[in-house]
Protein backbone atom coordinates (compact mmCIF):
# COMPACT_ATOMS: atom_id res chain seq x y z
CA UNK A 1 0.00 0.00 0.00
CA UNK A 2 1.45 3.24 -0.94
CA UNK A 3 1.67 6.36 1.31
CA UNK A 4 0.76 9.53 1.39
CA UNK A 5 4.19 11.01 2.00
CA UNK A 6 5.35 8.48 -0.96
CA UNK A 7 2.86 10.06 -3.13
CA UNK A 8 4.06 13.91 -2.49
CA UNK A 9 7.64 12.26 -3.19
CA UNK A 10 6.70 10.92 -6.38
CA UNK A 11 4.73 14.03 -7.28
CA UNK A 12 7.52 15.70 -6.00
CA UNK A 13 10.19 13.93 -8.07
CA UNK A 14 7.69 13.90 -11.48
CA UNK A 15 7.64 18.13 -11.27
CA UNK A 16 11.63 18.04 -11.57
CA UNK A 17 11.73 15.37 -14.04
CA UNK A 18 9.38 17.85 -16.32
CA UNK A 19 11.88 21.22 -15.37
CA UNK A 20 14.72 18.86 -16.60
CA UNK A 21 12.76 17.38 -19.88
CA UNK A 22 12.00 20.95 -20.36
CA UNK A 23 15.81 22.21 -19.89
CA UNK A 24 16.72 19.60 -22.54
CA UNK A 25 14.27 20.67 -25.08
CA UNK A 26 14.76 24.36 -24.91
CA UNK A 27 17.50 25.68 -27.34
CA UNK A 28 20.35 27.26 -25.76
CA UNK A 29 20.36 30.67 -24.15
CA UNK A 30 16.88 30.08 -23.48
CA UNK A 31 15.64 29.90 -20.21
CA UNK A 32 13.45 27.70 -18.23
CA UNK A 33 10.95 30.21 -17.32
CA UNK A 34 10.45 30.97 -21.31
CA UNK A 35 10.12 27.67 -22.01
CA UNK A 36 7.36 27.36 -19.27
CA UNK A 37 5.39 30.98 -20.85
CA UNK A 38 6.68 33.06 -17.84
CA UNK A 39 7.64 36.05 -19.69
CA UNK A 40 5.15 39.29 -20.32
CA UNK A 41 5.67 38.86 -24.30
CA UNK A 42 4.07 35.51 -23.87
CA UNK A 43 1.01 36.88 -22.34
CA UNK A 44 0.71 40.86 -24.52
CA UNK A 45 -2.11 39.43 -26.04
CA UNK A 46 -3.65 37.49 -23.41
CA UNK A 47 -7.10 38.11 -21.88
CA UNK A 48 -5.98 38.70 -17.55
CA UNK A 49 -9.48 39.88 -16.47
CA UNK A 50 -9.84 43.34 -14.89
CA UNK A 51 -6.57 42.52 -13.99
CA UNK A 52 -3.92 45.27 -14.21
CA UNK A 53 -1.48 44.49 -16.20
CA UNK A 54 1.38 45.80 -14.37
CA UNK A 55 0.29 43.64 -11.50
CA UNK A 56 0.19 40.72 -13.72
CA UNK A 57 3.99 41.29 -15.01
CA UNK A 58 5.26 41.53 -11.66
CA UNK A 59 3.94 38.24 -10.55
CA UNK A 60 5.00 36.71 -13.97
CA UNK A 61 8.36 38.15 -12.77
CA UNK A 62 8.30 36.58 -9.31
CA UNK A 63 6.92 33.52 -10.99
CA UNK A 64 9.81 33.36 -13.35
CA UNK A 65 12.02 33.93 -10.69
CA UNK A 66 10.86 30.90 -8.47
CA UNK A 67 11.26 28.93 -11.52
CA UNK A 68 14.46 29.93 -12.84
CA UNK A 69 15.93 29.73 -8.37
CA UNK A 70 14.64 26.28 -8.41
CA UNK A 71 12.51 27.49 -6.04
CA UNK A 72 8.99 26.10 -7.70
CA UNK A 73 8.90 23.49 -10.42
CA UNK A 74 6.85 23.43 -13.45
CA UNK A 75 3.98 25.51 -11.58
CA UNK A 76 0.80 24.82 -13.59
CA UNK A 77 -1.00 27.39 -12.17
CA UNK A 78 -0.44 31.46 -11.07
CA UNK A 79 -2.75 32.72 -8.78
CA UNK A 80 -2.25 36.50 -8.25
CA UNK A 81 -4.51 38.45 -5.61
CA UNK A 82 -4.25 42.42 -5.83
CA UNK A 83 -4.93 43.62 -2.23
CA UNK A 84 -4.50 47.84 -3.22
CA UNK A 85 -8.44 46.40 -4.17
CA UNK A 86 -11.13 47.07 -2.34
CA UNK A 87 -13.08 43.79 -1.10
CA UNK A 88 -16.02 44.24 -2.65
CA UNK A 89 -14.14 43.82 -5.97
CA UNK A 90 -13.84 40.60 -7.55
CA UNK A 91 -9.61 40.60 -6.86
CA UNK A 92 -7.94 37.41 -7.25
CA UNK A 93 -7.11 35.62 -10.48
CA UNK A 94 -5.96 31.84 -11.51
CA UNK A 95 -4.29 31.61 -14.29
CA UNK A 96 -3.62 28.18 -16.41
CA UNK A 97 0.22 28.90 -16.99
CA UNK A 98 0.72 25.96 -20.05
CA UNK A 99 -2.76 27.45 -22.01
CA UNK A 100 -1.87 31.21 -20.96
CA UNK A 101 -5.39 31.11 -20.19
CA UNK A 102 -7.77 33.03 -17.34
CA UNK A 103 -9.74 30.30 -15.31
CA UNK A 104 -10.97 32.39 -12.77
CA UNK A 105 -11.75 35.17 -11.31
CA UNK A 106 -13.43 35.60 -7.44
CA UNK A 107 -13.83 37.79 -4.44
CA UNK A 108 -11.24 37.35 -1.75
CA UNK A 109 -11.57 38.13 1.96
CA UNK A 110 -8.26 39.65 3.76
CA UNK A 111 -7.35 39.70 7.51
CA UNK A 112 -9.67 41.67 9.94
CA UNK A 113 -6.51 43.40 11.13
CA UNK A 114 -5.34 44.37 8.16
CA UNK A 115 -8.36 46.60 7.43
CA UNK A 116 -12.10 47.06 6.60
CA UNK A 117 -12.82 47.24 3.05
CA UNK A 118 -9.68 48.16 2.48
CA UNK A 119 -6.32 46.35 3.39
CA UNK A 120 -3.96 48.61 4.27
CA UNK A 121 -1.56 46.48 6.78
CA UNK A 122 0.25 43.43 6.60
CA UNK A 123 2.25 40.97 8.23
CA UNK A 124 4.31 37.82 8.93
CA UNK A 125 3.32 37.88 12.72
CA UNK A 126 1.64 34.69 14.92
CA UNK A 127 -1.50 36.40 15.96
CA UNK A 128 -1.81 39.43 14.39
CA UNK A 129 -4.87 38.68 11.84
CA UNK A 130 -3.39 40.46 8.93
CA UNK A 131 -2.58 38.89 5.68
CA UNK A 132 0.70 38.20 3.89
CA UNK A 133 2.30 39.81 0.85
CA UNK A 134 4.37 37.95 -1.46
CA UNK A 135 4.48 35.12 -3.46
CA UNK A 136 3.49 31.49 -2.22
CA UNK A 137 3.68 27.99 -3.09
CA UNK A 138 0.83 26.01 -2.73
CA UNK A 139 0.66 23.12 -0.75
CA UNK A 140 -1.71 19.80 0.27
CA UNK A 141 -5.55 20.02 0.68
CA UNK A 142 -7.42 19.18 3.86
CA UNK A 143 -10.56 19.49 5.99
CA UNK A 144 -10.45 21.90 9.15
CA UNK A 145 -12.40 23.95 11.09
CA UNK A 146 -13.47 26.25 7.63
CA UNK A 147 -13.94 22.85 5.77
CA UNK A 148 -12.03 22.11 3.17
CA UNK A 149 -8.74 23.90 2.61
CA UNK A 150 -5.60 24.58 0.92
CA UNK A 151 -1.99 24.89 2.72
CA UNK A 152 0.50 27.32 2.03
CA UNK A 153 3.98 27.84 2.48
CA UNK A 154 5.39 31.72 2.17
CA UNK A 155 8.75 32.24 -0.21
CA UNK A 156 9.60 35.20 1.34
CA UNK A 157 11.39 35.62 4.27
CA UNK A 158 10.15 37.57 6.93
CA UNK A 159 7.17 38.74 4.75
CA UNK A 160 5.06 35.60 4.82
CA UNK A 161 7.68 32.37 5.68
CA UNK A 162 5.49 31.98 8.69
CA UNK A 163 2.41 31.40 6.86
CA UNK A 164 2.11 27.63 8.12
CA UNK A 165 2.77 28.19 11.74
CA UNK A 166 0.25 31.10 11.26
CA UNK A 167 -2.79 28.49 9.24
CA UNK A 168 -2.56 31.17 6.24
CA UNK A 169 -4.51 28.72 4.18
CA UNK A 170 -7.06 28.90 1.29
CA UNK A 171 -10.32 28.08 2.00
CA UNK A 172 -14.20 28.98 1.61
CA UNK A 173 -16.28 31.35 3.92
CA UNK A 174 -19.64 32.65 3.73
CA UNK A 175 -18.86 35.88 4.47
CA UNK A 176 -17.45 36.57 1.45
CA UNK A 177 -20.36 36.71 -1.61
CA UNK A 178 -21.62 39.27 -3.75
CA UNK A 179 -24.80 39.35 -1.09
CA UNK A 180 -22.17 40.29 2.01
CA UNK A 181 -20.30 43.03 0.01
CA UNK A 182 -23.77 44.83 -1.19
CA UNK A 183 -25.22 44.43 2.79
CA UNK A 184 -21.84 45.38 4.20
CA UNK A 185 -20.32 47.43 2.20
CA UNK A 186 -17.39 45.08 2.25
CA UNK A 187 -16.71 41.62 2.82
CA UNK A 188 -16.52 39.38 5.85
CA UNK A 189 -13.14 39.17 7.07
CA UNK A 190 -10.34 35.96 7.82
CA UNK A 191 -7.84 35.72 10.26
CA UNK A 192 -5.29 36.62 7.21
CA UNK A 193 -6.07 33.95 4.98
CA UNK A 194 -7.12 34.19 1.60
CA UNK A 195 -11.22 32.88 2.08
CA UNK A 196 -12.97 32.67 -1.25
CA UNK A 197 -16.82 32.61 -1.51
CA UNK A 198 -17.80 29.16 -0.20
CA UNK A 199 -19.42 27.77 -3.52
CA UNK A 200 -16.42 28.04 -5.86
CA UNK A 201 -13.79 27.28 -3.29
CA UNK A 202 -13.31 23.70 -3.55
CA UNK A 203 -12.83 23.76 -7.72
CA UNK A 204 -10.80 26.70 -7.42
CA UNK A 205 -8.53 25.28 -4.69
CA UNK A 206 -8.62 21.70 -6.83
CA UNK A 207 -6.93 23.69 -9.71
CA UNK A 208 -4.48 25.16 -8.00
CA UNK A 209 -3.31 22.99 -5.33
CA UNK A 210 -0.04 21.13 -5.19
CA UNK A 211 3.16 23.13 -6.08
CA UNK A 212 1.67 26.11 -7.78
CA UNK A 213 2.29 29.97 -7.31
CA UNK A 214 0.38 32.87 -5.74
CA UNK A 215 1.41 36.13 -5.45
CA UNK A 216 -0.27 38.40 -3.38
CA UNK A 217 -0.07 42.02 -4.37
CA UNK A 218 0.09 45.53 -2.53
CA UNK A 219 2.28 48.52 -3.44
CA UNK A 220 4.18 48.45 -0.78
CA UNK A 221 7.65 49.74 -1.76
CA UNK A 222 9.76 48.22 0.97
CA UNK A 223 8.88 45.17 -0.23
CA UNK A 224 8.91 45.75 -3.72
CA UNK A 225 12.31 47.14 -3.21
CA UNK A 226 13.87 44.29 -1.47
CA UNK A 227 11.79 40.82 -2.51
CA UNK A 228 14.46 38.60 -4.24
CA UNK A 229 11.66 37.20 -6.34
CA UNK A 230 10.97 40.57 -8.16
CA UNK A 231 12.84 42.52 -10.86
CA UNK A 232 14.02 39.65 -12.57
CA UNK A 233 15.51 38.18 -9.92
CA UNK A 234 17.97 40.70 -8.97
CA UNK A 235 19.11 41.54 -5.52
CA UNK A 236 17.94 43.98 -3.05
Amino acid sequence: MTSKHDVGIRVRLARLVLVAVAGLLVAPGVSYASALHLTSADWARVNVGSLERDVFDLALDAASCAVESGTAAAPATLTVIDYSRPSTDQRLWVFDLATRQLLYEQLVAHGSGSGDNFATMFSNDLDSHQSSLGLFLTGDTYVGKNGYSLRLDGLEPGVNDRARDRAIVVHGAPYVSAATAEALGRLGRSWGCPALDAAIARPLIDRIKGGGLLFAYYPDQNWLRTSKFLKGCAKP
